[in-house]
């Protein structure tokens, strides 16, 4: 049975920072939208050829179909309320997982404990993953979902730092929301390089192909995240078992490389994969990737124009981001900034080639560690004010609910 957390109240209460509704504190920015070519994420050998149709019986009606009718693109969607605290009281938070059955968990870094949310905003310990060995950026860090399929359970997957190592791990999951349980512990990808202190990477997410994603850090050794055969400051593609995934681009594990530290993974309507990344001392990054692509660092950070890299798609100087979280609602990526302490929303490139990039709640809930798509449509931010980087007021660190709506 999950333990019951006894340290002092977490129920909800209201926020004590300032907030001022869902004001923009900076106008928004066209960020030049730079071509990447876009490789699939199936392999490259092109299928064999279809057999052809048997053809039809003749008769009297038409045979030509009418053209198919346009599909409108999902909406571009902002913030149009204050966020309103679900929850308080989380230690270091890393991630938010909003599970099908409308259960809601959070993983926290340095305790290596998974906790669900409850309806009221109560908390309390679903498991405590054991052999996690926190320090500095270290601890607890992604979670992921993925069903249940056959006589397999739906399970939970969770990176984390290890005494050796950065691994993943999984968990079956059981029972309903507000009774969730979590079982043993299993081994999937292990060996994955440890920083000292920081650059362990952490995201990871399940793709529209059904395969498994993974940051991986440089782990303070920045020639490893140009070598392929490196698992550091790469972007990792595996199966649910953790082997590598058919059509990976050097036969292993390893999707792109050439980053520092990773925290964001998504996917937007048509399929494109972005990732978030923190940058050294100048520019941090929002990139689309590509299999196989090579994403500069140690040898540039930011834009480059160097045709041996891809550039990012937007950039930011690293006082304004540090960006850690990204999800996609709608058809608009929310970029989550811990040093910056705001949300980025992120539009779609228009026919102009440009990106609409625009701040949002600028210094209002101290630094954001997570987003993710909420249950109805929200968007959901997870402060990161007590992971000793921050200044955490009564209360922190919360859940955050925020009201969406179509832009303009």
């Amino acid at each position: 049975m999950p333990r019951s957390r006894a340290r002092g109240d977490r129920r909800l209460f209201a926020s004590r920072r300032r907030r001022s509704g869902p004001v923009r504190h900076a106008a928004s920015v066209a960020v030049l939208a730079l071509v990447v070519p876009l490789v699939g994420l199936a392999a490259c050998t092109p299928a064999p050829p279809l057999p052809s149709p048997t053809p039809l019986p003749t008769t009297d009606a038409p045979t030509t179909p009418p053209p198919p009718s346009p599909v409108a693109p999902p909406p571009v969607l902002q913030p149009a309320g204050a966020p309103e605290s679900i929850a308080s009281g989380l230690d270091a938070p890393w991630s938010i997982l909003v599970l099908p059955n409308g259960g809601v968990l959070v993983s926290e870094r340095d305790r290596g404990d998974i906790v669900e949310v409850l309806a009221d905003g109560s908390l309390r310990v679903a498991a405590t993953v054991p052999g996690v060995a926190p320090g500095g950026e270290g601890g607890l860090l992604g979670l992921a979902f993925l069903a249940g399929d056959g006589d397999r359970p739906d399970r939970v997957y969770a990176y984390h730092t290890a005494e050796s190592d950065n691994r993943v791990v999984r968990l079956p999951l059981g029972g309903a929301p507000g009774a969730l349980t979590l079982g043993a512990v299993e081994p999937v990808l292990t060996g994955i390089p440890r920083g000292g202190a920081n650059h362990n990477g952490g995201r990871i997410a399940f793709g529209p192909d059904g395969l498994l994603y993974v940051t991986s850090g440089d782990a303070g050794n920045r020639d490893a995240a140009q070598d392929p055969a490196s698992l550091s400051g790469k972007i990792l593609r595996v199966t649910a078992d953790g082997a590598p995934a058919p059509g990976n681009p050097f036969d292993n594990a390893v999707w792109t490389l050439g980053h520092r530290n990773p925290q964001g993974l998504a996917w937007d309507a048509r399929g494109e994969m972005w990732a978030a990344e923190f940058g050294q001392n100048a520019l941090d990054e929002l990139n689309r990737i590509s299999r196989g692509g090579n994403y500069g660092w140690p040898i540039v950070e930011g834009a480059a124009g160097d045709g041996r890299f891809i550039d990012p798609v937007s950039q930011w100087p690293t006082s304004e981001a540090s960006p850690s979280g990204l999800a996609v609602v709608g058809d608009t990526l929310f970029l989550a900034a811990l040093r910056g302490e705001r949300v980025w929303t992120v539009a779609p490139a228009t026919a102009g080639g440009a990106l609409a990039v625009t701040p949002w709640f600028t210094g209002e809930l101290g630094r954001i560690r997570d987003v993710a798509a909420g249950p109805d449509g929200s968007l959901w931010l997870l402060s990161n004010n007590t992971d000793g980087r921050g200044s955490p007021e009564d209360g922190d660190d919360r859940l955050y609910r925020v009201p969406l709506a179509p832009a303009g």
